[in-house]
């Protein structure tokens, strides 16, 4: 696989065509939830779009990094995808540690929060994110907000 990490100035019209179709594919029509997918988050100078491709090119997984105060208090990771055809071989894992890893480089002292779909709690709490709201609807898909361990708030509600 070949990693990337790039800024939104910094991808290319091909590379930053095949991010949003995968994004649309996999969490539009695949999950049939009619949102909007642009929310003006991917041209912030702060964010970092993270993806590997195959040999041949083709996008296999993706994730958007947020600086803190974007999204939330702390730094977060987002729109986590591993195309259909590539699920089940450890990408998703993969895919994640290393986005913590550059979140962790890039903000060191900002913690990870993310905002997890709730079929995915228990891939997220092994690889260290702990619940940290009630369960919540966001577009139409059951949610969770998490934390990575030892960045952990206290949350009233």
């Amino acid at each position: 696989m070949n990693w990337q990490l790039k800024s939104f100035n910094e991808l290319s019209l091909d590379e930053l065509y095949d991010i949003l179709k995968v994004r649309v594919d996999v969490f539009v029509t695949e999950q049939a939830c009619a949102y909007s997918e642009l929310d003006n988050k991917d041209r912030h100078p702060e964010v970092k779009h993270f993806w590997c491709h195959d040999q041949t090119g083709k996008l296999m997984a993706y994730v958007r990094i947020l600086p803190p105060g974007l999204s939330y208090p702390q730094a977060s990771i987002g729109r986590v995808l591993v195309v259909e055809d590539a699920r089940g071989k450890g990408l998703a894992q993969e895919l994640m540690q290393k986005a913590v890893e550059h979140a962790q480089t890039l903000w060191p002292e900002a913690g990870i929060q993310i905002g997890a779909q709730l079929y995915l709690n228990k891939f997220y709490s092994g690889l260290g994110f702990e619940n940290a709201s009630e369960e919540y609807l966001e577009d139409g898909i059951p949610h969770v907000d998490m934390i990575l361990g030892q960045h952990r708030v206290n949350y009233s509600g």
